[in-house]
């Protein structure tokens, strides 16, 4: 199971980054952001959960670097500021800003739900739990940012106007629907799955007590 995880969040990694989307991206926010949610929420969790507990995860050597809470606190802040629109334009528009930015996502992706889910031991409750704070923070932060550009009177970004019959302001409006639907929920789903594991090792506990 671990494996096959570990090949969809690279198969999913490639898709993105080799597939139309790239290019479709310069012109079209939702693609940008459709881009986004396709590295942290879905291929960064595949190869998280792929590695975690593996001799290739990195919590079991140095667990001190993949604390949830402050890795789930980097990842607002990276997420947040690329979506400035300097740093934006930056990243549909410069080949070093466009990767730059792809790898920090990739990066904190892997750091918060490394964080949650790594680790020698998943009854670990301490970080379990902690783990469940990071993600439901995260989740909420992605839920709020994609509200904002959802809900926005104004376009913040300057797209191309009529892009797949899409007004600039549209186009933001469904990059943001994106954002707050997939990274609201996928975070959300992973924080309740700590939580069921939690609740379930409790009540082991008590039953052995």
């Amino acid at each position: 199971m671990r494996r096959t995880l570990l090949i969809l969040g690279w198969l999913t990694l490639a898709a993105v980054w080799l597939g139309p989307l790239p290019l479709i991206a310069q012109q079209a926010f939702w693609a940008h952001m459709t881009m986004h949610m396709s590295v942290v929420a879905v291929a960064a969790p595949l190869i998280a959960l792929g590695v975690a507990g593996t001799r290739f995860d990195p919590v079991r050597k140095v667990p001190a670097l993949f604390a949830p809470i402050p890795a789930s606190v980097a990842e607002l802040i990276i997420v947040w500021a690329w979506h400035a629109p300097a740093l934006h334009h930056a990243a549909r528009h410069s080949t070093i800003g466009f990767v730059a930015e792809q790898g920090m996502f990739l990066i904190c992706g892997l750091l918060v739900w490394l964080s949650a889910f790594g680790g020698n031991d998943r009854r670990d409750a301490s970080r379990r739990a902690a783990g469940v704070v990071g993600l439901l923070l995260t989740s909420m932060h992605m839920a709020l940012l994609g509200a904002l550009l959802a809900l926005t009177p104004r376009p913040l970004y300057h797209h191309v106007e009529g892009v797949f019959t899409l007004t600039p302001l549209d186009d933001q409006h469904l990059g943001g629907a994106i954002m707050l639907l997939v990274g609201g929920i996928t975070y959300l789903a992973g924080g309740l799955w700590l939580t069921v594991g939690l609740l379930r090792g409790s009540v082991l506990e008590k039953e052995r007590v």
